[in-house]
């Protein structure tokens, strides 16, 4: 809250433990794979929202994405849209392990499911967010860049490029390279 950030991400189990605190809590479902079935996703995802969470991001089942099983994904996303209604959904979808065809085809299946925010990466599987990532995918829908965010100069090109939220666990040091 000091540091201006919109939310704190913890994972499920965390969410009743900080939902008290003053910012929006953000959990995930399907972190960090995305090899879960939607169907258990949606169950995750609905469990942290009872829990306090406010957001929920899930990650896109690339293996489905990567084999042509497009209504694989959509179905996943929709169970997910579904179970948790009027909550914000951001669908993480690992740009970096993905051709530039297959990043748009994820951003127009997410979109069309309901996903309020598409998000670069999870910060675990591949390389984090990019300039290149963000301009992508700011034709589809909100942006969140996300996985690999360290300093200023990287933090303000990717809002330049379009951004909306920037996902990182280094706020304090991002912001004390700041300009005056």
């Amino acid at each position: 809250m000091r540091l201006g950030c919109h939310g704190l991400v913890v994972q499920p189990y965390w969410v009743a433990h900080v939902k008290d605190a003053p910012l929006p809590i953000i959990s995930v479902a399907g972190f960090p794979y995305g090899t879960d079935p939607g169907e258990l996703k949606a169950r995750a995802a609905a469990w942290a929202v009872d829990q306090g969470a406010r957001e929920i991001d899930i990650v896109l089942n690339l293996g489905a994405l990567r084999s042509g099983e497009d209504d694989v994904v959509a179905a996943d996303i929709a169970a997910v849209r579904g179970a948790i209604s009027g909550v914000t959904l951001k669908v993480i979808l690992e740009t970096g392990l993905l051709t530039e065809a297959e990043t748009k085809r994820a951003a127009h299946i997410c979109t069309m499911e309901g996903a309020d925010f598409l998000k670069t990466s999870t910060g675990v599987l591949s390389r984090g967010a990019t300039v290149e990532d963000v301009q992508l995918l700011k034709p589809f829908n909100l942006v969140k860049a996300s996985g690999g965010i360290r300093i200023w100069e990287q933090a303000a090109a990717l809002v330049a490029a379009g951004a909306e939220r920037l996902g990182t666990s280094a706020s304090e040091e991002i912001l004390a390279g700041a300009p005056a």
